[in-house]
């Protein structure tokens, strides 16, 4: 449900960051065996790393895009299941104006570490992004039997969901939060993979603790579920009175990955 549009870490990339900055639609199954490490399946567990960029109004568009095609080499490093990095296609609600984002998957949180103190990572940090990015969010969650693909199919869209509770909300709102997310998958048949998980590098979340992302075979699906209204609006009001805060975003993956460094 966090995927729908709501109106309202240490990520294993915080190391090299200071500690704050300055301020078409046709459905297609998907395929069999589209993930980097050939036919693997899913691990019993799959960390989620999602990073959020805001790139500064003055960057130059050559410095964003070698900043894209930097990050998306690193998809080839051995700790990396799945690696996309692109520009953000719409942004249904924040209180951040962020531009670009960075979805990655491991199969372990041993896999996150070594991927994050990695040379090749730490240099596309240094050299690419800290130039060009004036405000960075990241968030990691474990996502429980991931069901299809641990690669999404180019094309595809993706929305993704923050949440920030409440201060005075209980510890069972969580719970029940987690719960209805989980459950929305099998309201929207538009929905072909979803994940929901509890941030668990709070350091750099700005303070959001839930997060969720749904795979759709396009934009257009997307829209189709936005459309419903009455449908979503009654999942909203489930957890609407919990929330302080909530990010939506949508995101098309990217048509090709670089195959190495």
């Amino acid at each position: 449900m966090s995927m729908l549009s709501f109106r309202a870490t240490r990520p294993y990339f915080s190391s090299p960051f200071p500690p704050t900055f300055p301020s078409p639609n046709r459905r297609r199954p998907f395929p069999l065996s589209f993930v980097r490490m050939s036919t693997t399946a899913a691990p019993p567990e799959t960390i989620e790393h999602i990073v959020l960029f805001k790139v500064k109004e003055s960057a130059e568009p050559s410095r964003v895009q070698s900043m894209l095609s930097s990050l998306n080499a690193l998809v080839s490093l051995d700790p990396v299941l799945h690696l996309s990095a692109a520009p953000i296609h719409r942004l249904k609600s924040s209180p951040f104006p962020f531009t670009h984002l960075l979805h990655s998957r491991y199969a372990s949180k041993d896999d996150l570490k070594a991927y994050a103190v990695h040379p090749s990572h730490v240099t596309t940090v240094k050299e690419c992004i800290l130039p060009v990015c004036e405000d960075v969010m990241a968030v990691d969650w474990i996502a429980q039997d991931l069901q299809g693909p641990v690669v999404p199919p180019p094309g595809s869209a993706v929305r993704l969901s923050f949440l920030k509770l409440k201060e005075n909300s209980a510890a069972e709102a969580k719970g029940e939060i987690l719960g209805v997310i989980g459950e929305v998958k099998d309201k929207f048949e538009e929905i072909q993979q979803l994940t929901v998980g509890e941030n668990f590098s709070p350091e750099r979340a700005k303070g959001y603790s839930i997060a969720s992302l749904a795979v759709f075979p396009g934009v257009g699906e997307i829209d189709s579920v936005d459309a419903k209204g009455e449908m979503v609006n009654s999942e909203k009001d489930k957890v609407r009175e919990h929330l302080e805060s909530v990010i939506v975003l949508d995101y098309v993956v990217p048509s090709s990955q670089p195959a190495s460094l």
